[in-house]
């Protein structure tokens, strides 16, 4: 069997050229760019099957895996990466792609991987498509609070009443008693001294 690995980052690519050709019936070509690739179907090809890594130089995202499945004159192509997402392994799959490939695998389920795409099958990880996206990091209470939220907050931790706040902080009673209700609101704390507690345990001030 007649492979082409295209992959950027050297150590990887020979990693997986070795794992590949121990079990002495795979032969590796291996290149580092999109171009090598092009360069080397049109010079040795078809192969039997090409890896291309989704990042490297010259890809253009899932252009180049289109490009490669047309000059393969109809042999497999899959992808392989370790930073692409579900989707773009779904969008590539859908593409044409024989296959996509994290390189996390461990090296057997590599080479079955391999097999099964040479022999016109379609590899994807089921554990890997079905991964749910991260969920969205809540903001930092503390970017949350303005600077004048936070004197204020701060003074609380220190016992001071509104009128104390006002006199320290150069502003209006009344514009203190805004952000205090502000600040419970934004803490979901029940009142002042439950703000000034939840200030302090959270490293606020």
């Amino acid at each position: 069997m007649r492979i082409l690995l295209a992959d950027d980052h050297e150590l990887v690519r020979d990693t997986l050229a070795a794992y590949l050709q121990q079990s002495g019936e795979i032969k590796v070509s291996a290149v580092g760019s999109f171009d090598e690739a092009r360069t080397a179907i049109n010079n040795s090809g078809p192969f039997d099957l090409v890896l291309l890594d989704y990042t490297m130089p010259g890809m253009h995202e899932l252009d180049g895996l289109s490009e490669a499945i047309r000059l393969n004159a109809g042999k497999p192509v899959g992808l392989i990466s370790g930073t692409a997402s579900p989707a773009v392994a779904e969008q590539a799959l859908a593409a044409g792609a024989a296959g996509f490939v994290p390189k996390s695998m461990a090296a057997k389920s590599l080479i079955h991987a391999v097999n099964l795409m040479a022999a016109g099958e379609c590899y994807a990880p089921f554990s890997f498509l079905n991964q749910k996206p991260p969920e969205p990091e809540t903001p930092a209470l503390s970017t949350q609070l303005s600077r004048r939220e936070r004197e204020v907050l701060l003074c609380l931790t220190q016992g001071l009443a509104n009128k104390e706040i006002a006199r320290q902080l150069d502003i209006q009673e009344v514009t203190v008693k805004l952000h205090v209700k502000t600040l419970c609101r934004k803490l979901d704390a029940r009142n002042r001294t439950h703000a000034a507690m939840i200030a302090k345990e959270g490293g606020l001030v």
